[in-house]
């Protein structure tokens, strides 16, 4: 079984082979992010470690576009969205929204969290269960109705 970071190396090369210019650029975007965080952190990453920086990324993508729209610069904003759709391929199967709601039902009991005080408790567990496998602003979203007074 390989890693991840293995995938994306296999893949870039498979770009190259295929003379694939956009999908090649984004590879190595993510690849670069890799390399940039096993620099500052001096650790080697794992696939979930892989899979926060794939989620960041994702996550800069959205926000540009957003930007990018709004401005009005359509060309931008699909190139942006041209590079999501290929760092998506990176992220495993999400959980759906009603997945994510029961998950955080189940770690506010836990917790024993009582309203929207307790947030910051919920959260912290929320995030170490659920990172890479949900979207963290459902999740969010999530965790504040559960814990409407």
């Amino acid at each position: 079984m390989s890693t991840l970071k293995e995938r994306i190396t296999e893949d870039m090369k498979a770009a190259m082979r295929a003379k694939e210019a956009e999908r090649l650029g984004t590879i190595r975007l993510l690849l670069a992010a890799c390399k940039q965080k096993e620099v500052d952190e001096r650790i080697e990453l794992d696939d979930a470690a892989v899979i926060a920086v794939v989620d960041k990324l994702i996550k800069q993508r959205k926000d540009s576009v957003a930007a990018y729209s709004q401005a009005g610069r359509s060309d931008l904003a699909d190139k942006e969205s041209a590079e999501i759709t290929v760092l998506q391929v990176y992220l495993p199967q999400r959980l759906s929204e009603a997945e994510i709601a029961a998950a955080v039902a189940t770690i506010v009991a836990e917790v024993g969290a009582t309203g929207p005080g307790d947030m910051g408790k919920v959260m912290g567990t929320v995030k170490s269960r659920l990172a890479g496998k949900a979207d963290m602003g459902l999740v969010s979203a999530a965790v504040k109705k559960a814990l409407q007074p």
